[in-house]
């Protein structure tokens, strides 16, 4: 963004930057203090800009940073203050990435810095009220609830219910109609800036790898600040409501487009599996043929035969596992999340990428340093149900880091040698990776390649 033409507009002291403490009062209009159409708080611009800050991100079409954006971070927030609050907000296209996934590749679309302030203050107006809204089985992207959440409540109800269908809308994100986004916007704002701007991010061109711009006409797309608010309240009518209305005594958990139904019945599953279909297609969307499906949740009290007795729900694979009765020390199969194969295989592959044991420039510090963050992510989320599925991926790091011993310490290179001192590294500093707390061997991997 070039320098702002003020005109007759209030100036500003300060717009809170870094090494402020505070802010000035003056710095906020008040009522009467200007004519701008638009009620918009700069104070909620800081905030949205903090919110953005803390989420970090990339660059958008413009190539500026969140870096570079600070530069100039008064002009720049100024600036989006004044445009939003005149009606002269113009968003500029959104840079399109392709995120590989199995079977194909997914777009992820990156907005502007400012453009993600912008649609963050939107969002935050609306968040209020769509929470007072939203069903108790909705959980994505809401305050005090989350992805876990959900995990917990369908591990739960999976061990109530025999049935599941395990739902995929096919290409939600690209699909979802911009009229009946609208619809479900205005209907819980009376704010017409919040409206106008949604408009106009709905079909802001997406610009591709090769510079062309594709224009949008339906869906929102995924990586943007205001998108999941979107989603979520599209959603919330197009299937929460809808659900509550039809089949009021039908549990589901949804995560966005990410949604489990629980039946009592084969029966009762393909009926509200056709019901559902039938809705989406209402609602400009469709199941996908072959991943949504129907599943028994077999278990040692639940010995039904079924093709499908496993399913995948946020990065977790539900199914049959080996389980103890803590108050009989019996052994049984109980129906459990637990890190899916395909996220332990990414990961797995991620570890590959690091090419630990050639970091020979690097003590263990450094390397703790680096991949600590993302290792303890990782056992943060998936290790709350059966952790010892990632044993083996955390196993593998550590021979990783066993080859790299060998590699730097040509003393190290004989086996029992190799094997003595990391015995004694990790008795010496047993927090020194964040792994160790869980697994310090590395299995049956040979670390000595």
């Amino acid at each position: 963004m070039g320098t702002e033409r003020r005109g007759r507009t209030v100036q500003v002291n300060s717009f809170g930057q870094p090494g402020v403490p505070g802010r000035d009062r003056a710095d906020e209009p008040r009522q009467g203090d200007t004519c701008k159409p638009f009620d918009i708080s700069k104070w909620e611009v800081w905030r949205a800009y903090q919110k953005v800050k803390d989420n970090k991100g990339a660059a958008g079409v413009d190539r500026v940073s969140l870096e570079g954006f600070e530069k100039d971070l008064k002009n720049q927030l100024y600036q989006i203050w004044n445009r939003m609050s005149s009606g002269s907000y113009f968003p500029p296209p959104v840079r399109a990435v392709p995120i590989p996934k199995k079977g194909g590749v997914r777009i992820l679309g990156v907005p502007t810095v400012a453009d993600r302030i912008a649609q963050t203050v939107v969002a935050e107006r609306l968040g209020p009220r769509m929470e007072e809204i939203f069903h108790d089985d909705s959980y994505g992207y809401r305050p005090g609830r989350g992805a876990i959440d959900a995990v917990r409540v369908c591990r739960q109800r999976s061990w109530s219910y025999d049935w599941v269908i395990d739902l995929d809308v096919a290409k939600f994100f690209d699909t979802c109609p911009h009229d009946l986004i609208l619809k479900a916007v205005e209907a819980n704002t009376d704010q017409k800036w919040i409206l106008l701007y949604v408009k106009r991010w709905l079909v802001a061109p997406l610009q591709l790898p090769d510079g062309s711009l594709q224009a949008r006409e339906l869906g929102t797309p995924q990586g943007s600040a205001v998108s999941p608010c979107l989603a979520n309240l599209f959603l919330h009518y197009a299937f929460d409501a809808w659900m509550a209305r039809t089949w009021p005594s039908v549990c589901f958990e949804r995560y966005v487009d990410d949604a489990v139904v629980h039946c009592e019945s084969l029966r009762q599953a393909r009926l509200v599996q056709t019901s559902i279909a039938e809705r989406m297609a209402e609602v400009g969307l469709r199941l996908h043929p072959t991943k949504t499906k129907i599943v028994y949740c077999r278990d040692s009290n639940r010995r039904g035969e079924h093709e499908n007795i496993s399913f995948d729900f946020l990065g977790y694979t539900f199914r049959a596992r080996a389980a103890v009765n803590k108050r009989t020390g019996k052994e049984f199969s109980s129906f459990a999340p637990a890190i899916s194969r395909d996220k332990l295989t990414d990961k797995s592959h991620e570890v590959r990428r690091w090419r630990l044991h050639l970091h020979n420039n690097d003590d263990l510090a450094d390397l703790a340093e680096w991949i600590n963050p993302i290792v303890r992510g990782w056992m943060t989320y998936w290790g709350h149900f059966h952790r010892s599925v990632m044993y083996c991926l955390l196993q593998r790091i550590n021979a990783y880091l066993m080859r790299w011993a060998r590699k730097k310490y040509r003393r190290l290179r004989g086996r029992k040698r190799l094997q003595a001192w990391w015995n004694s590294l990790v008795a010496r500093a047993p927090k020194l990776f964040a792994h160790w707390s869980w697994v310090t061997d590395c299995g049956v991997a040979f670390a000595g390649r």
